[in-house]
């Protein structure tokens, strides 16, 4: 299956991260072209291209621009959401690190249709060196008149600020970010009213992805209706892939979206590591339902085909698991990530969240009951809805596919532990934490 090399066709030119090899290669080129556009027809374009957004949630790009509103005497704002935290995904620091002035120029590209005053790029808080990278671009932008006060004679002004978080996973949602570059609390807001109008300082912002961005100078270089033809018609376009776990050739691959599961794990990530068996996939990042083997056979890599499969691409976080993997201590070592990053606001989340850790602490170390997996599923029912954001939901939803489709693990375990035989092992020695 052919793939289109749109994000991806400069990582391995040298020093692609300067300023002057990035021109060479005609970059900036579009941003000069698209400061003469009226910036209602580069929306139009995003629009007709289908481009849906690649942080996770799918929603339609030139959809969400549009809901931006016009002239309400704020100034208007973009947002660059780089705090790639989802674990199993890291196709943004990819991209800062080899591309930077890319990430620049579709995050100005979009400022300029939306008018905006300012971007605001914020990363992961751990990304230090893709923060340097970052930074040093921005600033030979400044210094090359890309950024700053009348952009070329264009007569727009903007400014773009790379700001660092502090390593909260849960900063990845857009309003908890936006509280923190605010200096508040990393805690989600209720919705709505939305960020499109009333964001950051309370001002008409959109918040867009890092890959999202960097599409956008192809999309209007080249026009919407040709990134439309790209893959099935609901999920338009190429998708950063990021490939991890039980496989040969693990990294960052650029795919047409819709391109064959089962063939994208053979041919491009080499098949299973050392000729082992497929035990399933993680497909969208580590807060999706888990495929076993089984339910892979026929899927395609895109929003409709992984919904109708029992799972999401989400920010396509791809990790592939082997025969191999205790699916027990799998379902521990999420628990335990994902009741560290609560943010702590909503009482299901941070209580729901450390109780379950404890029950799989409980199971893995032989210590099981006969209704675990019960309490697990109620548990799991008290969060799902009640929180302000989708953490709650995401949460579980890895969990309440493991212990549903690797059921016969966790039963065998607790009966083990009803017979007194121990499986504690080296990966358990974290503590869970005490009471909140």
């Amino acid at each position: 299956m052919p793939s289109h090399n749109i994000l991806l066709a400069r990582i391995n030119t040298p020093d692609n991260h300067k300023l002057d090899v990035y021109e060479k290669q005609g970059g900036y080129g579009t941003f000069k072209n698209a400061l003469k556009m009226d910036p209602l027809k580069i929306i139009e374009e995003v629009k007709k291209s289908g481009l849906r957004g690649r942080g996770g949630a799918g929603f339609p790009t030139g959809m969400k621009w549009g809901f931006l509103p016009r002239n309400t005497g704020k100034p208007a704002y973009l947002v660059n959401n780089a705090d790639e935290s989802e674990p199993g995904t890291f196709k943004d620091r990819l991209l800062i690190e080899q591309d930077p002035h890319l990430c620049i120029e579709g995050s100005l590209i979009a400022a300029f249709a939306l008018q905006a005053s300012a971007t605001f790029i914020y990363i992961r808080g751990e990304y230090a060196f893709p923060y340097t990278v970052l930074q040093k671009a921005v600033d030979e932008a400044y210094e090359k008149g890309y950024i700053g006060k009348n952009i070329l004679g264009s007569g727009w002004d903007h400014d773009v600020i790379v700001h660092r978080g502090a390593g909260a996973y849960i900063c990845g949602e857009e309003t908890a970010l936006l509280n923190s570059l605010e200096g508040k609390k990393g805690q989600p807001r209720l919705k709505p009213p939305f960020p499109a109008v009333v964001g950051l300082y309370g001002c008409p912002t959109i918040i867009n992805n890092t890959e999202t961005l960097a599409t956008i100078p192809w999309i209007v270089a080249n026009g919407g209706e040709a990134y439309a033809k790209i893959g099935p018609e609901k999920s338009p376009g190429t998708k950063l892939v990021s490939a991890s776990g039980h496989i040969n050739k693990p990294g960052v691959y650029e795919i047409d979206m819709g391109y064959p599961l089962m063939d994208f794990i053979k041919k491009e990530c080499g098949g299973i590591l050392n000729g082992g068996i497929l035990k399933g996939v993680i497909p969208g990042g580590s807060s999706v339902n888990i495929l076993t083997a089984e339910e892979c056979q026929g899927l395609k890599l895109d929003y409709e085909s992984m919904r109708e499969g029992g799972s999401s691409l989400g920010c396509a976080g791809f990790m592939v698991l082997d025969d191999s993997v205790d699916m027990i201590e799998a379902a521990l070592n999420l628990s335990h990530f994902y009741s560290h990053e609560s943010c702590g606001q909503c009482t299901p989340c941070r209580e729901g969240g450390h109780w379950i850790e404890k029950v799989f602490h409980r199971i893995a170390r032989g210590e099981g009951r006969p209704g675990d997996l019960e309490l697990v599923k109620n548990l799991c029912n008290q969060i799902g809805g009640h929180t302000i954001c989708a953490f709650g939901d995401t949460m579980i939803s890895p969990y309440l596919s493991i212990i549903s489709k690797f059921a016969g693990e966790f039963e065998q375990r607790i009966t083990d532990s009803l017979k007194g035989c121990s499986h504690t092992r080296d990966s358990l020695n974290f503590e869970t934490e005490g009471g909140h």
